[in-house]
């Protein structure tokens, strides 16, 4: 196959590689399997440096799942509870994941009901900006919760807004 993407036909190996020579290109094999085997005529550099910045703005555009925690007692003021549910909810609009825990301590954990109330509090409070992922379990003396964004994360948001520009009056 030629640069342009041409057919150039059947070739011998030696054929294939002095007009690689001539044009300045690499012959590369596309399908050994075929018979007879498919080569191309590329260069060999420029097409590995491509892919390169393909992988990299690929990886520019990927987001990684994070996920925060917060922790949680049973016996939590009114006061002390709005300030966690405020960083939770920061959390979930940045796209993070969060993770509820309720600590029980010592003979805390007979009543495991009262952190269960807190943890489902907790999610609706702030079911605008993310929702259950993983209902409250119990696991030894920490009950834990998931709760997942459930719209765009906010630095994505504001990054369309930038990008759209204002309606001209």
């Amino acid at each position: 196959m030629a640069p342009d993407g041409s057919q150039i036909g059947v070739k011998s190996i030696e054929e294939a590689q002095w007009l690689a020579v001539q044009l300045g290109l690499d012959v590369v094999e596309v399908a050994p399997e075929a018979n007879p085997p498919v080569c191309r005529l590329m260069d060999y550099g420029k097409y590995k440096y491509e892919q390169s910045v393909r992988q990299r703005e690929a990886r520019k555009k990927q987001t990684r799942t994070v996920i925060k925690e917060v922790k949680f007692r049973p016996k939590i003021d009114a006061h002390d509870f709005e300030v966690k549910k405020r960083r939770v909810v920061e959390f979930l609009e940045e796209g993070d994941k969060v993770k509820i825990t309720m600590m029980f301590r010592g003979r805390e954990i007979t009543h495991p009901e009262i952190g269960e109330r807190i943890l489902r509090r907790l999610a609706e409070d702030v079911a605008g900006a993310g929702a259950v992922e993983m209902p409250p379990a119990l696991e030894g003396r920490n009950m834990t919760m998931q709760l997942a964004p459930e719209r765009k994360p906010r630095r994505l948001r504001e990054a369309e807004t930038a990008a759209t520009p204002a309606a001209e009056e």
